[in-house]
């Protein structure tokens, strides 16, 4: 995925120069990678769809159910596409989800707790975005009452670096009381949690397997995808980049919510003010140019 980011023959950017910009020798520019079949692509698409609206659905009834459709497809394989994806069923159960070897988990501290004003909680997830010809990961963090999303990231690889980056870009305009996160690994590391720490935001942690402890970013995908990217099918990653842009713009700016009294989101964090306008990462303007 990677690959489809660089542009042969840039007026301004060499290929060595873009290769260094999104991670990527150039000898694995040229290798031509094996990646998922087709039929696995299309597989992971319907599992994304089920999870949605299924997301108590563990591995052996995913593959029932894909069986069921008419898919020649075992247990095995639908755990590993669904370890790829980054998706498990949520009730708790051992040897899912796992914190890094020796992370810190921090309490859930939100239950019970009245979200009366903007910048008191805020929350990050990740989610598996299905393109026509492969896939991505999409990073976004959302302030819990107004149901604004402050900043995003995608990238190739569940890695630490591009939710790091989205906190980053969030904290440079404003700061939360209480940060919430799922105990994976991202987001137990220490550089995750030390950025928090550094700026005496409290850290809130979801009970494992407990999806509706960050129930308004799970809400938020139903509708990014169900809005967008199921429409789109998007072709290529610098489309992908596009349409989201357009599409938080949209949602943060346009899109009425009838648990904000049919305000916009921006509104009701920040008024009419569109100073805090989202904006693509160095590498996503590289492909925009």
């Amino acid at each position: 995925m990677k690959k489809t980011m660089i542009e042969k023959g840039h007026p301004a950017i060499s290929l060595r120069r873009q290769c260094e910009l999104v991670g990527l020798t150039r000898s694995t520019y040229y290798r031509e990678p094996l990646g998922e079949t087709s039929l696995n692509l299309k597989v992971m698409r319907r599992i994304d769809e089920l999870y949605l609206t299924t997301p108590f659905y563990g591995v052996r009834r995913m593959t029932v159910m894909l069986q069921q459709e008419g898919y020649k497809i075992n247990h095995k394989r639908v755990a590993r596409l669904m370890r790829v994806m980054g998706i498990q069923a949520v009730f708790p159960r051992r040897s899912l989800s796992q914190p890094g070897k020796g992370h810190k988990i921090y309490p859930y501290l939100l239950r019970g707790m009245k979200i009366s004003k903007p910048n008191q909680v805020w929350s990050i997830d990740i989610t598996y975005i299905p393109m026509a010809s492969g896939f991505m990961y999409l990073v976004a963090i959302i302030d819990w009452h107004s149901r604004y999303v402050l900043s995003w990231r995608l990238s190739n690889t569940l890695d630490t670096a591009f939710c790091l980056d989205a906190l980053n870009e969030a904290l440079a305009h404003a700061q939360p009381e209480i940060f919430n996160t799922d105990q994976g690994s991202q987001f137990t590391s220490e550089a995750f949690t030390n950025r928090l720490l550094a700026s005496n935001i409290k850290i809130s942690m979801d009970g494992r397997g407990r999806a509706l402890d960050n129930i308004f970013i799970e809400r938020f995908w139903r509708s990014l995808k169900y809005e967008d990217i199921y429409l789109k099918n998007y072709q290529t990653v610098p489309a992908l980049v596009k349409g989201l842009t357009d599409y938080f713009q949209f949602y943060n700016h346009e899109r009425v919510h009838q648990s904000l009294a049919y305000q916009t989101p921006a509104k009701v964090y920040h008024g009419l003010d569109r100073s805090m306008n989202i904006q693509p990462s160095v590498n996503e303007l590289i492909l925009l140019n």
